[in-house]
């Protein structure tokens, strides 16, 4: 690996500066936004990946189909900067960032408009190129003080300082929770927050597979840096800055596209197992399932039916149904409508060696091929072999959408949850179609999950004209977010699992997915005892996606009458949710017109309290509550932190004021999750109808929390 050629400068002007660089290439740097500039190298026989499906800069605006030339300025308000030239260093100013610019070694270096520092590339070389494997690497200087988020689906403490983390999506069942890397999405995006206290994001525009080194590797010659290295794709940057940590993911996600809004019952509660529709009776376990909560009073918005519909033993045929296990799908999904209960359906995108459609969709090319012939690449997936869909043909997305339409949108199933989309194939010779320009899957794997997800999304817009989509996504790359919800994956049941996936749902906020959650009690592993099952519910029953969702070996399932010593306590925490249902709308409407996290640490809101970066369990829902979830075993006490910034902080449920900037010792009873309302706030919720809560309950009440005398309780 080589430092990119000398550069020359080539043009400037107020819109930005391009360079030319020996040996062939030219290296650009573009104001988009005022807080928003790009960077990009274009080496001399042209960008590798000459199109983009992730930048969508224009509201209400998707990319095309095709995607987007990667020199398209469409949607940028360009702005016009102040360029200065002084001593061989080149400057852009606009009212938010600054820019300087050395040609000669290349060096970039960005402030905020007070001069503060955001970020500086190496010094010693920043731009690397290797000719052997055709990476691409850039090195930024590191203090040891920066703070780093992002990256999706990342597992441990929210700061990333000090690893090296990888963005190639996997099928990472049973995944350490605080150390597993990679996990399924990938997503090349990252926050920083400088020692002075400013806000920058750095978003690498590939799909190639990134390796992000984050202050693990060390050089002597080099002092203190960080890196990325891009897996034989483009260097394309953009560069991301914000007096907080808001701003910058703001920006980010309008950048991305925007975040779709999903119908209010997707909001509920949701149960699946795949225990329940693997079984040979399936059909009557379901109806059993709907007759008991239904008895137990326990609100549940939609069901969530896993592959086990489409099974015969253990092998999956996507679009098809086992007519010996369900005998009469239709009066089943009937059923659940009439119980309350919307249905999304899991679909897979590899058709096995003898489904019955497979000889179909290979003759029109629709699977991921070998290069430079027609052959389907054959791969190992669920106790067979078969061949991946290509999302980037026509024929295969046509085909999808008619499948999707005709075995399961009319057989009464509301919405398509996109699963085992990480299209791990690592064949060197695969490719894909590209719609007519064809592509290397190895610069194309995680595009498959982002268009499996749109196919999917507009198959169902059709279906229902009018009617809000929802849709959910396992894998997937930026973008993903204007069609799905996602979750933390195929987890595993234990106390650290519970511990450390809260981060990894609230680094997925922080990454711009905020409609995110976790398989509620874990999916793989033993059944939860009853005390972990109760602070799952309870940990989960709060965030954005509440799922309760199981593969267990014994064969029992995670159901809210799991364990009946703990039902009621389970069942609280389900009707917490619905209780607080209007205040979570309110901040999905939020996350969609203003491109706030519905979840996100307490620095997010407080990030002038240094007392809030420590590692922690507790987050925020919206701006008004503290959530503080229990994850020690026997504990029914617990030690939580109230930001400053508020007057005062209230116990939500007895209304006793608390000091804020301070730690409390605060009960905690398997019976409660520990939640606080800050001083000012104002929740809207529901009561429900009868002791039971649906997803559409009005409100019926404004909680305000107001402050007043020390020791008071000031609610109205």
């Amino acid at each position: 690996m080589q430092k990119l050629g000398t550069a020359r400068l080539a043009s400037a002007d107020e819109h930005g500066i391009a360079l030319a660089l020996d040996g062939g290439g030219s290296f650009s740097v573009q104001v988009l936004e005022h807080a928003l500039f790009r960077v990009r190298y274009r080496p001399a026989g042209g960008y590798r990946e000459p199109r983009t499906w992730a930048i969508a800069p224009q509201p209400g605006q998707d990319v095309a189909w095709e995607g987007r030339a990667r020199d398209d300025l469409a949607g940028f308000s360009c702005p016009a900067a102040a360029l200065r030239e002084r001593a061989g260093l080149l400057t852009l100013r606009t009212d938010a960032m600054c820019l300087t610019l050395q040609p000669d070694p290349l060096l970039l270096a960005w402030n905020d408009a007070q001069g503060a520092a955001l970020l500086r590339d190496r010094a010693t070389s920043a731009y690397c190129a290797s000719q052997r494997t055709g990476a691409l690497r850039h090195y930024l200087q590191r203090d040891g003080a920066e703070r780093y988020y992002g990256l999706g689906d990342k597992t441990g403490p929210l700061d990333l300082h000090g690893r090296r983390l990888r963005t190639l999506a996997l099928d990472a069942l049973g995944y350490d929770p605080q150390h597993g890397d990679p996990l399924y999405k990938h997503w090349p995006f990252v926050l920083t927050r400088s020692p002075g206290g400013q806000w920058s994001g750095i978003y690498y525009d590939t799909l190639s597979a990134c390796t992000f080194d984050l202050g693990q590797e060390h050089d002597n010659y080099h002092g203190l840096f960080r890196y990325v290295d891009i897996d034989d794709g483009d260097l394309d940057y953009y560069l991301i800055g914000g007096a907080t940590p808001g701003e910058v993911i703001a920006q980010f996600v309008r950048l991305i596209g925007g975040t779709h809004l999903p119908p209010r019952w997707s909001l509920g509660y949701a149960q699946t197992a795949m225990g329940l529709a693997d079984a040979p009776d399936a059909q009557r376990q379901l109806e059993a399932f709907i007759a008991r909560i239904e008895g137990e009073s326990i609100p549940c918005s939609s069901f969530h039916y896993g592959s086990g519909y489409s099974s015969r033993g253990k092998r999956r045929y996507v679009f098809t149904w086992n007519g010996a296990k369900f005998p009469d799908p239709k009066a089943l999904n009937a059923r659940f409508q009439a119980a309350g209960m919307r249905l999304v359906a899991n679909v897979k995108p590899c058709l096995l060696d003898d489904h019955p459609d497979y000889a179909t969709v290979r003759t029109q090319g629709g699977f991921i091929h070998h290069g430079g012939g027609a052959d389907p690449v054959v791969d190992q997936f669920w106790d067979g072999v078969g061949s991946y869909l290509d999302f980037t043909h026509p024929a295969a997305v046509a085909w999808w959408q008619q499948s999707l339409r005709t075995q399961v949108l009319d057989f009464g199933i509301d919405a398509a949850w996109n699963d085992n989309n990480e299209y791990a194939i690592m064949n060197d010779a695969a490719a894909c179609d590209g719609f007519g320009q064809p592509l290397a899957m190895h610069r194309a794997r995680p595009l498959h999950a982002l268009l499996m997800a749109r196919a999917s999304f507009e198959a169902q817009a059709a279906q229902r004209p009018g009617e809000p989509v929802f849709g959910v996504t396992r894998g997937g790359s930026p973008g993903l977010q204007r069609y799905a919800q996602t979750w933390s994956g195929d987890n595993t049941t234990s106390w650290e699992t519970l511990r450390w996936n809260i981060r990894t749902g609230l680094q997925m906020s922080l990454s711009g997915m905020f409609n995110v959650g976790h398989d509620v009690g874990g999916f793989a592993g033993p059944s939860p005892g009853p005390e972990l099952f109760v602070r799952w519910v309870q940990a989960c029953c709060l965030n954005p996606r509440m799922v309760m969702n199981s593969w267990k070996a014994d064969g029992s399932n995670n159901v809210p009458w799991l364990h009946p010593q703990v039902a009621n306590e389970v069942a609280a925490a389900i009707r917490l949710r619905y209780t607080l249902l209007p205040y979570l709308w309110q901040l999905f409407e939020r996350a969609h017109l203003r491109h706030e996290p519905i979840i996100r640490p307490t620095f997010y809101d407080f990030p002038d309290d240094v007392n809030c970066f420590g590692d922690c369990d507790d987050f925020m829902l919206g701006d008004a509550l503290l959530v503080a979830p229990v994850v020690q075993q026997g504990a029914t006490q617990r030690t939580v932190y109230l930001p400053c910034g508020p007057t005062a902080w209230f116990d939500f449920y007895s209304g006793n004021r608390l000091l804020a900037g301070q730690s409390h010792r605060v009960e905690a009873p398997l019976s409660q999750l520990p939640l606080f309302a800050r001083a000012g706030a104002s929740i809207a919720m529901a009561s429900g109808v009868a002791g039971r809560h649906r997803h559409d309950d009005p409100v019926n009440e404004i909680r305000e929390f107001r402050d007043g005398p020390v020791g008071g309780s000031q609610q109205a």
